[in-house]
């Protein structure tokens, strides 16, 4: 049976995925004590061994990062090939689309491929979020930049996923019972080894294991249990901007035709906080044939697409309706959806835009269990996805992700 339809001039094949646990992102977290480099470069070494590919022959690392600052700066997918032990000949780029990243860069690695440019690439991404300078983060999408923030105001991700709430009149049981979903996916997922093909155990120096699974979900978390939570954003929502005479919640009012801000979201229906990384070998046809790989799934589409900066979560179905466009497919074409779940809002919209199956949207659960390390999320829903149409022999999935300063990412897999 011949596959969908890809825009691409050569396949661009998956042959494997990996990636470290989730671990929790604060001083006590499993994975707080290893260096982001080494997270990725764990990763890379993990991916060769069981591939069997030379690492002297990959083409470029391409590493996916939402922080590029401190221990994750200086181009953290160059400098973790080489505290992998790679070949200095193996060069490395980082790239950042805010939370998309780590889906970004396998895109970037499979468009090479795709163009005949590059044979052979490993694309992924990493963030140890518990060690990010605290410092460094601001409450605004703008680089401090006045002009820009007079003419494209922006708001706390938190408050645009409230914002979107707000408009879409998603209540607090709403949100709450999506969040206790994932808890019972994610929990369920764990029980029965969904993850294990992916997962590989982090190690310290001496070996002994940091983390062999993901820590930070909450078996047993309800609906009930959440409304017991105070709102994350109400508080920041209240806040004046820097250099405005309006507060957050001002601005969302002003630019949305809304009485006032609902804030519903907090931290058991937001993305954790957490660290991790992952990597993908992606290969061409002719490297795939000459070297006896087998190839595990292929990109059929990729797509990017912007959206109003203040609400700034509203682009995965956007963004999946430009890639099936694209791929001359349609909603009912695809098998299992991976929506990042960045806020509750946030899928819900997307699930109520695209008119899903929610039975068929992320279905072991997701970021509101698992975490988000932000530059690698990406890079962890393309395998989780992959894993779970070889678990239910199923042939397509696809993940889509919102992203900082109002954009989303979209890629479609056909499994093999």
């Amino acid at each position: 049976m011949s596959g969908p339809a890809t825009p691409y001039l050569n396949d661009a094949l998956i042959v494997d995925v990996v990636r470290t646990p989730r671990g929790r992102g604060r001083p006590d977290g499993g994975l707080h004590g290893c260096h982001p480099q080494e997270l990725l470069a764990q990763c890379l070494r993990a991916l060769i061994a069981r591939t069997g590919v030379d690492a002297g022959e990959v083409e470029d690392v391409i590493a996916g990062n939402g922080i590029q600052a401190g221990e994750h700066g200086d181009d953290i997918a160059r400098l973790s090939a080489l505290l992998a032990g790679w070949p200095d000949t193996v060069p490395g780029m980082t790239l950042n689309r805010f939370c998309g990243s780590g889906q970004q860069a396998v895109t970037v690695a499979a468009t090479a491929i795709a163009a005949g440019t590059q044979d052979v690439v490993v694309a992924g991404g990493v963030e140890s979020m518990s060690r990010w300078d605290v410092t460094v983060g601001v409450p605004t999408i703008d680089g401090h930049n006045p002009d820009l923030r007079r003419r494209y105001p922006t708001v706390p991700q938190g408050i645009s996923a409230d914002l979107i709430a707000s408009v879409e009149k998603f209540t607090r049981e709403d949100v709450d019972d999506y969040a206790e979903r994932s808890q019972d996916r994610a929990a369920h997922a764990l029980a029965e080894g969904y993850f294990e093909r992916s997962v590989i155990p982090v190690t310290g120096p001496d070996g002994t294991v940091l983390l062999d699974r993901d820590e930070q979900p909450r078996p047993g978390t309800t609906a009930a249990t959440l409304a017991r939570l105070r709102p994350a954003f109400a508080e920041l929502g209240a806040q004046r901007v820097e250099g405005e005479s309006r507060t957050f919640d001002e601005i969302c009012r002003d630019r949305y035709p809304i009485d006032r801000v609902d804030h519903v979201h907090h931290a058991g229906n937001s993305s954790g906080v957490v660290d991790g990384a992952a990597a993908a070998l992606l290969v061409s046809s002719r490297f795939r044939r000459a070297h006896g790989l087998t190839a595990r799934a292929r990109i059929v589409a990729t797509a990017a697409v912007g959206s109003e900066p203040i609400i700034m979560l509203t682009a995965p179905g956007p963004a999946a309706l430009r890639c099936l466009a694209k791929a001359g497919m349609t909603v009912a074409d695809i098998d299992l959806w991976e929506i990042n779940e960045a806020f509750a809002a946030v899928v819900l919209k997307a699930i109520r835009d695209l008119d899903l199956d929610p039975d068929r949207v992320n279905v072991n659960g997701g970021a509101i269990a698992l975490g988000h390390p932000i530059g690698a999320t990406g890079a962890m829903l393309i395998g989780t996805v992959l894993d779970e149409l070889e678990r239910r022999d199923l042939r397509t999935g696809l993940v889509t992700m919102c992203t900082g300063a109002g954009m989303g990412t979209a890629t479609i897999i056909e499994r093999i």
